[in-house]
């Protein structure tokens, strides 16, 4: 038997042990070891236990919480992980057929000189409405800087493949005191308090005061073990599958966005590597089979090759702290990857349950686990709230399953905001109509949906002559800075060379 920390008499963590090795395992790890610098923190991970191991999207949450509360160095970040970068989304999406949505402010804002908040002037076109939507449009990344180098500032985030991500945590985990150990689980022994041990097959016993369970879809730990229900997502969010693919990157431009398109029964995405193109069709099994979903997304992606199905469910455990266990990442809930939610819930999770031990002297109590609980579990819900927008007013494809969105889609504790907003519109008293502050999205994540698929509204604004052209010279304003702006391309070659530097 091997011994990782035995029980504090006064029911104090300091050891925690992670059961699972994938992107949600390590941001566990290293968050805790960071932040709690006295915790012993292992990580056991079993290889032979495969991930899903596709491209992954991450929101500006991601490079914040590493660079910024973890100190992880941007060069080697940079150097290991090799991301490329991500301004927002290009959404294939509503009755526009096309629009922009970034993590700045394009809709909760008023010019200076017009007499509404931005909102009010897109009927027709959404379009440059701040430097980044501006970029993006153009193909471009950054604003240029002195000696034309990128102004890499502001809110980003990246795309990153899964196996470079991994490996740079891991070796980044391990330097900064996490131990890191290969077995697999052959079952968790438990008492009043939860767990009190973990057996693997290597024939080891672990012991930790808590433990993360961070084993994905299985939910070794906290489903298994400890029977802890999962809530169903499915009258919001339809989707239950997902046909993987893509292809080395030839003479495609590299795009600073993520691309989410319409399909007949569901979606699909577009992730930008630097060499490698990756696609993804989400749809529903009810609605197109997966011979048929296959052949639509190949049609779409003539280039595409080896592709794989993978099978989910949507929605949360009903508690994600359950006595001595946490459940982060897959384990603790999974929606698709629409608003690219996975890595930014998992820095959420972390952070918050470190939070709560600071504030409760490094104890797990029952209060404690209420606030993670009532917490966590309105984190997911409003993700499926927010994702419920995007399926409830497309109206771009008109198939048997878009038509069942527009239908049956539940907008969950976000119906009074959207009602208020069919009544006044986009101006800045709507605020007050969101279900609780603070949230995930803010008021802009959601009009950026409800006026990108231009979703009506009975307060209209018929512009004055005046405004029109305010409006057009402000814009004019964005495209400049765009014109002027470099590629993902040219970005990542300036960060390579000698002279840069990242102060």
């Amino acid at each position: 038997m091997v011994s990782q920390s035995s029980a504090q008499e006064d029911g104090r963590i300091s050891s925690v042990l992670i059961l699972g090795g994938g992107s949600a395992g390590l941001l566990a790890a290293l968050t805790v070891k960071c932040m709690l610098r006295d915790y012993r923190v292992t990580l056991v991970h079993s290889q032979e236990i495969g991930v899903i191991g596709v491209g992954e999207g991450t929101t500006a949450v991601f490079p914040a919480h590493l660079f910024d509360t973890l100190g992880i160095s941007k060069e080697r970040f940079y150097r290991e992980a090799q991301p490329t970068w991500k301004q927002g989304i290009r959404f294939l999406w509503g009755e526009r057929g096309d629009y922009f949505y970034d993590f700045g402010f394009q809709y909760d804002l008023q010019y200076p000189g017009m007499n509404k908040a931005t909102g009010f002037y897109c009927d027709q076109e959404c379009t440059d409405l701040n430097d980044v939507c501006a970029m993006m449009q153009e193909g471009k990344a950054f604003a240029s800087g002195p000696l034309n180098k990128p102004l890499i500032k502001g809110e980003y985030a990246f795309h990153i493949e899964n196996e470079k991500l991994v490996r740079c945590l891991t070796n980044i985990a391990i330097e900064q005191g996490v131990i890191i150990e290969e077995d697999t689980l052959q079952y968790a022994e438990q008492n009043d308090q939860g767990i009190s041990a973990l057996h693997f097959t290597s024939g080891r016993t672990r012991h930790a005061d808590l433990y993360i369970d961070a084993s994905g879809f299985r939910s070794e730990l906290i489903g298994k073990a400890l029977g802890v229900t999962r809530n169903s997502f499915s009258q919001a969010l339809f989707c239950d599958r997902a046909v993987i693919g893509g292809w080395t990157r030839e003479e495609e431009p590299l795009q600073a966005y993520t691309t989410a398109e319409t399909m007949d029964a569901g979606w699909c995405w577009k992730i930008e590597h630097e060499n490698f193109i990756n696609r993804g069709y989400v749809y529903s099994s009810k609605f197109i089979s997966d011979e048929d979903a296959l052949a639509e997304f190949k049609k779409a992606n003539p280039k595409v090759n080896g592709t794989r199905v993978v099978k989910y469910l949507s929605g949360r455990m009903e508690r994600n702290w359950e006595k001595n266990v946490v459940a982060i990442g897959n384990s603790s809930g999974f929606v698709e990857p629409l608003e690219a939610t996975a890595l930014a819930q998992i820095i959420f999770a972390s952070r918050w349950m470190v939070e709560l031990l600071k504030q409760q002297q490094h104890r797990a109590t029952d209060a404690g686990r209420e606030r993670y609980n009532k917490e966590m579990g309105r984190a997911w819900d409003e993700i499926r709230d927010f994702l419920a927008f995007h399926y409830k007013f497309n109206t771009l494809r008109d198939t048997p399953f878009w038509k069942h969105c527009q239908e049956h889609t539940h907008l969950g504790d976000f119906q009074e905001f959207f009602e208020a907003y069919q009544k006044i519109g986009p101006a800045p008293e709507l605020v007050h109509a969101l279900p609780f502050k603070p949230n995930i999205y803010g008021i802009e994540g959601y009009l950026a949906h409800l006026i990108g698929m231009k979703v009506p509204f009975h307060a209209r604004h018929e512009p004055t002559p005046e405004e029109k052209a305010l409006w057009e010279k402000h814009r004019r304003k964005h495209r400049l800075v765009a014109s002027a702006a470099l590629t993902s391309e040219e970005a990542l070659a300036a960060i390579r060379k000698p002279s840069w530097s990242w102060k």
